[in-house]
């Protein structure tokens, strides 16, 4: 065993818990589905006054922000030395590559004068985070590569075999994004995957699916059932033993570092840049990436290289916001009588003499997580159909980092959703109506003037027109 001091630390944010030091899938609080009520989260937690935000140059940001991660703690700790973990790290990215044609690398960020024109903002103030050159055309591939390193860790170490994994398996529930990102990086590293999918997932989808050779399950919604049969028949796999890689906090907290390095990203590429940003728009669904990248960001500010954190806007559609209703039931116990989306209500929250007050609300969800946040009564349509989740999983730490930020979640409705699609397609990002959801969300406030011309705005874009 290495004397590497660990930079990261992994708990459970509702209870404490840690896994242990040897469990070679250290994915779930040992203490969830024990019925009690809390939102048992793992979280990975780096040591920012040790950690080093980046390391080297390298364009990949697994490499880059590697101290960052928690797999490289474990990694060390288990013996492993620096260049063991990059070496590791670029093999993997070799295979992908061999997959997919491409490997992870830093993806653009820079001024959209054409975006910004369109929502009739000034010039030089809205950015672009274009995730749709990523590996399999998403961000959803960051987070399950973040799974591949635990697990390659974990077998060169010892902790298991490559048989007992491949035994167990890996599994997901996703309607699309998710399923291709898993699928490139189960076939690259030679793993075995369940994908479970709606009936209607894109045909184009499901082919690619096929072609990389992931075991397909087919999910119908069931009359009286609550919740997505998709993430029902994920839980039954789990039950058998399978693994779960997903992009589900809750179920993997390990996957959310994966999305924090979009956050890592995002800030470097602003201070290389010498630019802030006031707002930030994210698309969410079940909601890992929008907890990656405000962990990511965080972080970001902890080692001064932003200097505060930009007013987190989540983005949901008129036919399935959990997240919304979870906010709202967190702003009314903090801010009694608070109601709409004044943007004076964020300012009053982020006021010292109501710190106590936010404080004790996050502290009453994480232990109460059933009265803020369930699924969905009604069946979920929308054009955005990527982001219609019907319970946003990672909800707390948004919830948490739209509170710190002074922002608030935006609904939008199927008009606005193929407007920004067909403004971004126009601005030559080839995105869809999921993609382009956080720029839905962007014009909803410029609409109502809550966003002013000259706000310096950033709007993530997530995933390819398939």
């Amino acid at each position: 065993m290495s004397a590497f001091e660990p930079l990261t630390a992994l708990r459970c944010a509702a209870c404490g818990a840690e896994p242990q030091e040897r469990d070679p899938y250290p994915f779930r609080c040992p203490h969830a589905g024990s019925g009690d009520g809390r939102d048992h989260l793992l979280v990975s937690t780096p040591d920012m006054t040790r950690a080093r935000f980046t390391v080297g140059r390298s364009p990949n940001p697994f490499v880059r922000h590697r101290e960052l991660l928690h797999s490289y703690t474990r990694a060390r700790v288990l013996g492993m030395n620096d260049a063991d973990f990059v070496a590791m790290v670029e093999e993997l990215d070799t295979k992908v590559a061999a997959v997919e044609g491409r490997g992870f690398t830093a993806t653009p960020f820079g001024l959209s004068p054409s975006i910004a024109a369109a929502a009739r903002i000034t010039e030089g103030q809205v950015w672009i985070k274009n995730e749709t050159g990523n590996v399999s055309g998403s961000h959803k591939a960051r987070h399950l590569f973040a799974l591949a390193l635990h697990l390659e860790v974990s077998e060169r170490a010892g902790l298991t075999t490559r048989q007992e994994t491949n035994r167990r398996g890996l599994a997901i529930a996703s309607c699309g994004n998710a399923a291709l990102g898993a699928a490139v990086i189960a076939r690259a590293t030679g793993r075995p995957l369940q994908v479970f999918i709606p009936p209607d997932a894109d045909a184009a989808v499901v082919e690619r699916l096929k072609s990389l050779g992931a075991t397909i399950g087919v999910c119908p919604r069931q009359d009286g059932v609550p919740g997505d049969p998709c993430v029902h028949a994920f839980h039954a796999a789990l039950d058998k033993g399978a693994l779960p890689f997903c992009v589900q906090g809750n179920e993997n907290g390990l996957n959310v570092e994966g999305g924090a390095t979009l956050g890592w990203e995002l800030a470097s590429q602003l201070q290389e840049a010498g630019a802030t940003i006031q707002r930030l728009f994210v698309q969410v669904g079940g909601g890992a990436l929008a907890s990656g990248v405000i962990q990511g960001l965080r972080h970001a500010r902890e080692q001064g290289v932003i200097a505060e954190l930009p007013k987190l806007h989540t983005v949901q559609t008129r036919g399935c916001w959990p997240l919304r209703r979870a906010y709202e039931r967190a702003r009314n116990r903090a801010l009694p009588g608070a109601l709409g989306d004044d943007p004076t209500l964020a300012l009053r929250l982020r006021a010292p003499s109501h710190t106590p007050d936010v404080r004790a609300t996050l502290a009453h969800a994480l232990d109460n997580r059933g009265r803020y946040m369930w699924a969905w009564e009604q069946a979920p349509h929308s054009v955005a159909h990527g982001i219609l989740d019907d319970e946003t999983y990672d909800w707390f730490a948004i919830v948490e980092g739209m509170l710190e930020s002074g922002g608030w979640p935006v609904i939008v409705d199927e008009a606005l959703l193929t407007e920004a699609c067909a403004m971004a397609n126009a601005g030559g990002v080839d995105t869809d109506e999921t993609g382009a959801a956080s720029l839905a969300g962007m014009l909803a406030l410029r609409r109502v003037r809550w966003l002013g011309m000259d706000e310096r705005v950033a709007v993530l874009l997530t995933g390819v027109r398939r």
